[in-house]
Protein backbone atom coordinates (compact mmCIF):
# COMPACT_ATOMS: atom_id res chain seq x y z
CA UNK A 1 0.00 0.00 0.00
CA UNK A 2 3.02 2.48 0.68
CA UNK A 3 4.35 1.92 -2.78
CA UNK A 4 0.54 2.72 -4.10
CA UNK A 5 0.59 5.88 -2.24
CA UNK A 6 4.60 7.19 -3.11
CA UNK A 7 3.57 6.30 -6.52
CA UNK A 8 0.55 8.55 -6.30
CA UNK A 9 3.07 11.15 -4.83
CA UNK A 10 4.87 11.44 -7.54
CA UNK A 11 3.06 11.34 -10.03
CA UNK A 12 1.51 14.66 -8.54
CA UNK A 13 4.64 16.24 -7.84
CA UNK A 14 5.95 15.62 -11.46
CA UNK A 15 3.04 17.05 -12.93
CA UNK A 16 3.63 19.56 -10.12
CA UNK A 17 7.47 20.24 -11.78
CA UNK A 18 5.68 20.37 -15.15
CA UNK A 19 3.42 22.74 -13.82
CA UNK A 20 6.47 25.05 -13.12
CA UNK A 21 7.90 24.40 -16.29
CA UNK A 22 5.34 25.75 -18.29
CA UNK A 23 5.29 28.63 -16.25
CA UNK A 24 9.12 29.16 -17.32
CA UNK A 25 9.38 27.69 -20.91
CA UNK A 26 6.06 28.97 -22.40
CA UNK A 27 5.75 31.84 -24.73
CA UNK A 28 2.83 34.32 -23.37
CA UNK A 29 0.46 34.63 -20.72
CA UNK A 30 -1.96 32.79 -22.38
CA UNK A 31 -0.14 29.15 -23.03
CA UNK A 32 1.52 29.85 -19.42
CA UNK A 33 -1.79 30.24 -17.72
CA UNK A 34 -2.80 27.26 -19.89
CA UNK A 35 0.10 24.87 -19.21
CA UNK A 36 0.42 25.63 -15.06
CA UNK A 37 -3.45 25.20 -14.59
CA UNK A 38 -3.78 21.93 -16.19
CA UNK A 39 -0.59 20.56 -14.70
CA UNK A 40 -1.16 21.94 -11.16
CA UNK A 41 -4.84 20.96 -11.30
CA UNK A 42 -4.27 17.39 -11.90
CA UNK A 43 -1.26 17.25 -9.89
CA UNK A 44 -2.55 18.68 -6.77
CA UNK A 45 -5.62 15.58 -7.71
CA UNK A 46 -3.03 12.92 -7.48
CA UNK A 47 -1.59 14.21 -4.39
CA UNK A 48 -4.97 15.00 -2.53
CA UNK A 49 -6.23 11.38 -3.54
CA UNK A 50 -3.29 10.08 -1.74
CA UNK A 51 -3.65 11.76 1.28
CA UNK A 52 -7.44 10.66 1.48
CA UNK A 53 -6.24 6.63 0.44
CA UNK A 54 -3.83 7.58 4.05
CA UNK A 55 -6.81 8.74 5.76
CA UNK A 56 -8.71 5.78 4.96
CA UNK A 57 -6.39 3.03 5.75
CA UNK A 58 -5.15 5.24 9.06
CA UNK A 59 -8.88 4.89 10.21
CA UNK A 60 -10.01 6.36 13.34
CA UNK A 61 -11.39 9.72 14.17
CA UNK A 62 -8.43 11.36 12.78
CA UNK A 63 -7.67 9.26 9.78
CA UNK A 64 -11.17 10.05 8.54
CA UNK A 65 -11.00 14.00 9.54
CA UNK A 66 -7.98 13.92 7.79
CA UNK A 67 -9.43 12.57 3.93
CA UNK A 68 -12.68 15.02 4.61
CA UNK A 69 -10.44 17.69 4.14
CA UNK A 70 -8.77 16.89 1.75
CA UNK A 71 -11.59 15.78 -0.31
CA UNK A 72 -12.66 19.67 0.79
CA UNK A 73 -9.25 20.91 -0.49
CA UNK A 74 -9.57 19.16 -3.70
CA UNK A 75 -13.42 20.39 -3.98
CA UNK A 76 -12.83 23.52 -3.73
CA UNK A 77 -9.31 23.60 -6.15
CA UNK A 78 -11.33 22.14 -9.03
CA UNK A 79 -13.27 25.46 -8.58
CA UNK A 80 -10.95 27.92 -8.16
CA UNK A 81 -8.23 27.09 -10.29
CA UNK A 82 -10.04 27.09 -13.55
CA UNK A 83 -11.93 29.87 -12.17
CA UNK A 84 -9.09 31.97 -11.84
CA UNK A 85 -6.98 30.96 -14.86
CA UNK A 86 -10.02 32.50 -16.74
CA UNK A 87 -9.93 35.50 -15.03
CA UNK A 88 -5.89 35.81 -15.36
CA UNK A 89 -6.67 35.76 -19.23
CA UNK A 90 -10.01 37.38 -19.78
CA UNK A 91 -7.73 40.10 -18.11
CA UNK A 92 -5.45 39.71 -20.34
CA UNK A 93 -7.30 40.08 -23.07
CA UNK A 94 -8.79 42.45 -22.00
CA UNK A 95 -5.77 44.72 -21.00
CA UNK A 96 -5.08 44.15 -25.10
CA UNK A 97 -1.98 40.93 -24.55
CA UNK A 98 -1.65 39.28 -27.60
CA UNK A 99 -0.82 35.98 -28.11
CA UNK A 100 2.68 34.94 -29.49
CA UNK A 101 2.08 33.58 -33.35
CA UNK A 102 -0.55 34.04 -35.76
CA UNK A 103 -3.79 33.76 -33.72
CA UNK A 104 -7.21 34.97 -35.28
CA UNK A 105 -9.11 36.50 -32.35
CA UNK A 106 -12.73 35.96 -33.14
CA UNK A 107 -13.84 37.20 -29.49
CA UNK A 108 -11.98 40.97 -30.10
CA UNK A 109 -14.19 43.86 -28.81
CA UNK A 110 -14.97 46.54 -31.40
CA UNK A 111 -14.17 49.69 -30.12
Amino acid sequence: MKVFLYALLAIGAVFNGLGAFALLRFPDVYTRIHGATKCTTFGSIFSIVAVVIYGFVKGGGEGGTLAVHALLALFFLLITNPTGSHALARGAHRAGVRPVGAVVDKLEEKK
